[in-house]
Order: C-alpha cells, then sequence, then structure tokens
C-alpha cells in the first residue's frame, strides 16, 4: 500500500513541477532584462556567490545538527 501511495505523490510532485518550469519562461519570448543588466555589470556572480553560500550554511548546519542527534541517540541506549 506505502508502495502505491510513494509512486502517485512521486507522479504528482513530477506533474507540478512541470507546472513551475513552464511558468519561468521568460514573457513573450524577450530576455529578462534585470538579469541581462547583472550580468553585463557582473554583479551576477555576486548573487551567486551570496546564494552559494548560504546554501553552504544550510548544508553544514544540517549535517551537524544530525551528528548532535545521533551522538545523543547513542548516549540514551
Amino acid at each position: 500500500m506505502h508502495k502505491k501511495a510513494y509512486f502517485w505523490l512521486l507522479v504528482f510532485a513530477s506533474w507540478f513541477m512541470g507546472f513551475s518550469a513552464r511558468a519561468q519562461d521568460s514573457a513573450g519570448g524577450k530576455p529578462v532584462e534585470m538579469a541581462d543588466g547583472l550580468r553585463a555589470n557582473g554583479k551576477i556572480y555576486v548573487v551567486i556567490i551570496v546564494v552559494v553560500t548560504i546554501l553552504l550554511g544550510l548544508f553544514a548546519y544540517v549535517i551537524r545538527l544530525d551528528r548532535k542527534i545521533s551522538r545523543l541517540e547513542k548516549n540514551v541506549k
């Protein structure tokens, strides 16, 4: 029963991701001016560095938290 539920959940999630991917299309085939401006000024790299830094921080926090929880679980047993 659970395998069937996971299968349908995966199917619906894939279906909804398809909708969001189509929603990201530029309006009427026009290029996005903000992205072109950031790319032309070289500021797009600053945006990418900030986003990557935030993601790395989140991953490090989750890994550290997982290790702490694992250590607490060992101590309880």
